[in-house]
């Protein structure tokens, strides 16, 4: 049996959940969330909890089974606390901006680059170097700050570039042992 699918999901306080047929809708302090999941897969409301069947053991059902699971449980997360990414700045010249509901990028390009914020979707700039993407459905944040993250990806020798928070750019020797004659 799946590990994930097996595990009921939680409901907090202040979170209703709807199922109707193949579709849930969950709603919470922060909003409300829609997914549609497997056709096979029944989502069964238990009290303050929430279990998944498959059924049979094929191997395309164990995928469904845990992957319902897994979307019904960041939509109760989302609508709850919400999800968010942290992007850096480094380079010489690069900076963020926020104007209106308008982020403003200067990345070196010969005009800056706008980019409204789409919906469901809140960025914030603290500071020039860093933005944050806020939201409540996890694959819309993740999406909207791999966007943002493609103007100008970490290169490997200066380590330029936009970046996550956490993440780690390997970086490289430039050219060595180069002859100029």
């Amino acid at each position: 049996m799946s590990r994930i699918g097996k595990k009921p999901v939680t409901l907090p306080a202040g979170v209703e959940i709807k199922v109707d047929g193949n579709m849930i809708t969950v709603k919470g302090p922060k909003g409300e969330l829609t997914q549609e999941i497997g056709e096979q897969i029944t989502a069964v409301v238990d009290g303050s909890e929430l279990r998944f069947e498959r059924p049979s053991d094929t191997k395309e059902d164990k995928a469904q089974h845990g992957l319902a699971r897994a979307l019904v449980n960041n939509m109760v997360t989302g609508v709850t606390a919400g999800f968010q990414k942290t992007l850096k700045i480094l380079g010489v010249g690069y900076r963020a901006e926020k104007q209106g509901s308008n982020l403003n990028l200067s990345l070196g390009y010969s005009h800056p680059i706008v980019m409204p914020d789409p919906e469901g979707i809140e960025t914030e700039v603290p500071d020039p170097n860093t933005i944050i993407v806020k939201g409540i459905d996890k694959a819309l944040v993740g999406n909207y700050a791999a966007i943002i993250r493609a103007w100008r990806k970490p290169e490997p020798y200066k380590g330029k570039g936009i970046r996550y928070e956490n993440e780690h750019v390997r970086s490289k020797e430039g050219k060595a042992g180069v002859a100029k004659a």
